[in-house]
């Protein structure tokens, strides 16, 4: 490779940076501690060249970040979470399904379950998954489109897969 192609490449890079930091798409709930506290939206598929500006912005709430743990194999393909607006197609986890990418993000005062939205979900959808994610509010308007019921969708099945939740819904048929 020749100096200018490595020069250029460098220099895409550093801006690809520029532009992602202090910029993190991420929400989280008030209180912290249940099914799901929050959603993360990365600008690339790259989630771990991420993670640095993610910590950072999480480190006022969970202090030190000890442990980041993710409930998916680097082996599996980035989900197309739009394609759930089509009919037919289910949020809810079934025997053909994986589950929503979940990471659990722990630091020495707290920990943070957040919905991990592919970076590739259109606006409208991963918009409404950061809000619906971390409980916040939505407009009436907004309630009644594809976007919306997606994504309510997405979060209960998310919530639903949280551990807790799965051992006391067993617990209790």
């Amino acid at each position: 490779m020749d100096r200018a192609g490595s020069s250029t490449k460098t220099s895409a890079h550093e801006h690809n940076r520029r532009q992602m930091s202090g910029r993190t798409r991420l929400t989280l709930v008030s209180e912290l501690g249940g099914a799901l506290d929050g959603g993360w939206w990365p600008y690339t598929s790259s989630v771990a060249k991420e993670l640095p500006e993610l910590i950072e912005a999480l480190e006022s709430r969970l202090g030190q970040v000890i442990d980041i743990g993710v409930n998916w194999s680097p082996l599996e393909g980035v989900p197309d979470l739009d394609s759930l607006n089509y009919r037919g197609n289910a949020a809810v986890r079934s025997r053909n399904t994986r589950p929503q990418r979940v990471m659990t993000v722990t630091g020495i005062r707290a920990c943070a379950r957040l919905l991990v939205v592919p970076c590739q979900t259109s606006t409208a959808l991963a918009v409404m998954l950061l809000r619906r994610a971390a409980g916040l509010a939505v407009f009436s308007v907004h309630r009644d489109t594809d976007a919306f019921r997606t994504a309510e969708d997405i979060v209960l099945a998310a919530r639903a897969e949280h551990p807790m939740f799965a051992r006391s819904a067993s617990g209790s048929a």
